[in-house]
């Protein structure tokens, strides 16, 4: 069994067609399916159920899917590993944010990349938490930073990054004159306000969700959007109040015409976090990403920063 011929075998998988792979391993058709049936013949066994064209996986192509997928990912790792012992931390980290976590993923990758000048990042910062989650399982990414969720955590490790708490920011005017020097604003009070908030597909506006229920309150915003530059801007433009992560307010403007509020009653916590595949051997260059990240102390980071924006 050659690893030429599990790329190949992958391929087929993810894009059902024989011809798309061959030009995706920039090969011939002819050459692409020889080495699949060799494939087949050297483990005994059908893999690919064939009509005219690409049917389907057999069962046993599901399972050697997961295995291949696994094992040309050591072998990345292995060459990875090598290079690092000669020449330091180098290769292309592929990394995943949930989209409320772009701006402290820019802290981290700051760390890392003035740590190892050598290496690349590509990062995805659109996926939800549990494409996200899917991906590290399949070998897809190298690491993400994600809301740790403990039903979805099997065959993942964790690295404390920081928990997330929630504010609104909201035009001048809108505000009840009772909260014109207060830090904070409760949940229930802020259920009142002309809401924009992210979509209900998206993991923190379902936590947002779930604290308004706590106090006995349905949200229904006028506006949603999975952007939370949206959000911003609805504000900006004074018609609306929106509800963010706290580590938005310091990239944030906030001018006198804008005020934002830590939420309370309750305080709501997320722990978010570094996550990459426990399985096998992870990646030097994902190690070395969770090492950088180990470091930054984000929690006080952010408590220093945002100590004046809530008391503007």
């Amino acid at each position: 069994m050659l690893f030429r011929q599990l790329e190949y075998f992958i391929a087929v998988a993810q894009e059902r067609h024989f011809g798309r792979a061959a030009q995706k391993c920039h090969v011939s058709q002819p050459t692409l399916s020889a080495a699949i049936a060799k494939l087949e013949r050297e483990l005994d066994v059908k893999l690919i159920e064939r009509g005219h064209s690409f049917v389907g996986l057999t069962p046993e192509g599901e399972r050697l899917l997961t295995w291949a997928k696994r094992i040309l990912r050591e072998h990345a790792t292995f060459k990875a590993e090598l290079d690092a012992m000669r020449s330091g931390i180098a290769g292309t980290l592929r990394l995943g944010t949930i989209p409320t976590a772009s701006t402290t993923s820019s802290l981290v990758l700051s760390a890392f990349c003035s740590q190892h000048p050598m290496a690349k990042v590509r990062v995805l910062s659109q996926l939800a938490t549990s494409e996200l989650y899917r991906r590290l399982n399949d070998f897809e990414l190298d690491a993400a930073i994600v809301p740790v969720m403990q039903e979805n955590a099997q065959g993942l490790d964790f690295a404390p990054l920081y928990e997330e708490s929630y504010a609104v920011i909201a035009p001048v005017g809108m505000l009840p004159t009772t909260t014109s020097t207060a830090s904070t604003v409760r949940w229930s009070d802020a259920a009142r306000l002309p809401l924009a908030l992210l979509t209900p597909d998206m993991r923190v506006r379902q936590i947002i969700d779930a604290a308004f229920a706590g106090v006995g309150i349905t949200a229904s915003p006028q506006v949603e959007t999975d952007s939370v530059s949206t959000l911003l801007a609805q504000a900006a433009n004074g018609d609306r109040a929106c509800i963010v992560p706290h580590t938005w307010l310091w990239t944030t403007l906030i001018n006198a015409e804008l005020r934002a509020f830590e939420l309370v009653d309750p305080v709501v916590k997320t722990p978010i976090a570094v996550a990459i595949n426990s399985t096998g051997h992870a990646p030097a260059i994902a190690r070395a990403f969770v090492d950088s990240a180990k470091h930054l102390a984000l929690d006080e980071f952010f408590t220093k920063r945002l100590g004046n924006i809530f008391h503007h």
